[in-house]
């Protein structure tokens, strides 16, 4: 059995036997049946609860004519997200700043609970990136057909008529590693700082791990950045009317 954080332990203790008995009822056999909720999972979990609650917090103190400090950080990441999205994406970019802001403020937290003495990012492992990709892949495809209806095949085509059976294979097999780039990028980065981290508290528990934390919260913050920002680039490439 592997081990479990304590907040993962929390969830099987009084969800497990229904989690277990979803997934035999979905004919799914889990590898540990009393303990089917894995510590990603868990930490996928904790991050929804968290930014349940801050968003909450942020809806319930919003003033017009007196905003506080919350409320203006909300505003200015709002701000840049809406000016990025305009720039790449232009006409009908509010449609898409929502997801892109969920997502971001998603990976986030999920890249710096990691910090945090007995939690992990969930984000260090390998299967939350990669759901995290794949839902950006069907998103950007979504808007791209809902945008062009049948028109968005044109987009896989190429230029040159004899050129589109190649051109189809071709941009598919791109759009495909688009996932693998974004799955990889994000979980090696989240995944090598942990480990970094945990090495270095193992060895040196003073001090030096400082500025190893220091480090993951750069990358933590870099590596949100450019899924966000990759995602909008999707996006702007799905909808746009140059085809």
């Amino acid at each position: 059995m592997p081990e479990q954080l304590f907040f993962t332990e929390f969830l099987n203790h009084y969800f497990g036997a229904a989690v277990t008995s979803l997934l035999h009822a979905l004919h799914i056999q889990p590898t540990y049946p009393h303990t089917p909720i894995t510590n990603a999972f868990a930490m996928e979990v904790l991050v929804f609860l968290l930014l349940v609650t801050f968003f909450a917090i942020v809806r319930s103190r919003l003033s017009v004519d007196k905003p506080g400090d919350l409320q203006y950080f909300v505003e200015i990441l709002d701000g840049y997200m809406s000016e990025q999205a305009h720039e790449i994406i232009g006409h009908g970019y509010e449609r898409y700043v929502p997801y892109v802001m969920t997502l971001g403020f998603f990976i986030l937290l999920s890249n710096l609970l990691g910090l945090i003495p007995g939690f992990e990012s969930p984000t260090a492992n390998a299967v939350v990136p990669l759901g995290l990709a794949a839902t950006t892949f069907i998103y950007y495809h979504y808007h791209g057909i809902r945008h062009h209806r049948q028109h968005y095949i044109k987009q896989f085509l190429g230029p040159v008529w004899y050129l589109a059976p190649l051109m189809l294979v071709i941009e598919i097999i791109s759009h495909f590693a688009r996932i693998l780039s974004l799955t990889v990028r994000l979980y090696a980065n989240m995944f090598a700082g942990d480990l970094v981290t945990l090495a270095f508290f193992s060895l040196v528990p003073f001090l030096v791990p400082v500025l190893f934390l220091a480090l993951h919260f750069g990358v933590a913050i870099i590596q949100t950045f450019i899924f966000v920002m990759l995602t909008i680039v999707y996006l702007g490439m799905a909808v746009s009317e140059e085809h």
